[in-house]
């Protein structure tokens, strides 16, 4: 096969910042998805409908040669997110979900979670008002190993959640490790997980073994090898719990390079071809529209998007750097060889 059609696929997890940084980045990904869940986690965060909605208009303010772009938005849950704006989302045809960050957890989750007994009220009133949670799964104990946190927060939060508020639909994203898949395939049907393609292609020696680069630090950090192979075969497996969210989160090279180093790799310029590359080196060319296309609309009950796009077997470069908002941004992967190559939008 050398050349794949697919309905448009859908990023379920992306990170657009804001002003200039959005502008440079939001074409990439626009070009690419045709939906995409927007991250609320902005300086200060998005925590209301009409923040959310506010930041939608900026999003396609930046897109005019893509206006068909639906960026899908969340709301930042924080401990005194009200009822009311829940009723809001549930009402509202462009926010859909909120999201979950322990405080502390990752880049600008300062006004995260301090404590899940205190948004338990909330939670209960989404899973009523149907109204997706998104998790960044992770505890962030000073005793808790930063490569134990995925683990230990499926064990100690998501656990006991699912069990208390079961009529919850959550997404577990950009999940890393063997327990994540484990927990999520045997888990209901309201319970799904978003893969990267950083964590499907690499494991943490990319991160550590030569030296220490600071562009293939994320959160959660990158895991072992069994790990990464238990990612490859959950998003390959067409297993409809398990979909398409690319984490493409763009930092400056100076912010990656110089401590602390941020959190966070840019994929979006290559996002689709890097999965194809990983789909394709498991003979899995067949699973990749489920995983891309058709899991999440599903699982956020959304209609299959009518256009598609085309991928051509073909070596091509991903850039060295990209410009951002006049500063340097390296992307994943960069200076590297790509086997698929985008070539096509129908």
């Amino acid at each position: 096969m050398d050349t794949l059609t697919l309905i448009k696929p859908d990023d379920f997890h992306l990170h657009l910042r804001d002003g200039s940084e959005l502008a440079s980045v939001a074409r990439d990904s626009a070009r690419r998805f045709a939906r995409a869940i927007i991250m609320p986690n902005l300086a200060p965060p998005v925590v209301s409908v009409r923040q959310a909605l506010e930041y939608r208009r900026r999003i396609l303010d930046c897109l005019p040669d893509n206006p068909d772009f639906n960026p899908l938005m969340t709301l930042y849950l924080t401990d005194n997110t009200p009822r009311d704006e829940v009723d809001r989302v549930a009402e509202t045809g462009e926010v859909y979900a909120f999201k979950y960050y322990p405080a502390g957890a990752t880049t600008h989750s300062a006004s995260g979670v301090t404590d899940i007994g205190k948004v338990m009220p909330v939670l209960e009133y989404m899973a009523q008002r149907d109204v997706p949670l998104l998790l960044h799964g992770e505890v962030t104990d000073a005793e808790v190993d930063i490569f134990d946190r995925e683990k230990v927060f499926i064990e100690r939060i998501l656990s006991p959640l699912v069990e208390n508020i079961n009529a919850l639909r959550i997404v577990l994203e950009h999940v890393t490790t063997r327990d994540a898949v484990q927990f999520v395939s045997g888990a209901s049907d309201r319970i799904a997980a978003t893969i990267t393609p950083h964590h499907l292609m690499l494991n943490r020696n990319a991160m550590l073994a030569e030296g220490i680069n600071p562009h293939h630090y994320c959160l959660p950090i990158l895991k072992r090898e069994r790990h990464r192979q238990a990612l490859v075969a959950a998003a390959t497996s067409g297993n409809p719990k398990f979909f398409l969210g690319t984490d493409s989160a763009p930092h400056s090279a100076r912010a990656k390079e110089k401590p602390p180093c941020c959190a966070g790799i840019y994929n979006a310029c290559a996002a689709i071809e890097l999965y194809a590359s990983v789909f394709d080196a498991m003979d899995s060319l067949d699973t990749l529209e489920q995983f891309a296309s058709r899991n999440g609309a599903r699982f956020y009950g959304l209609p299959l998007n009518t256009q598609k796009i085309s991928l051509r077997r073909e070596e091509w470069q991903i850039p060295d750097v990209i410009n951002f908002a006049g500063a340097t941004l390296v992307p994943f992967r960069a200076g590297g060889s790509c086997r698929w190559k985008l070539v096509d939008e129908h």
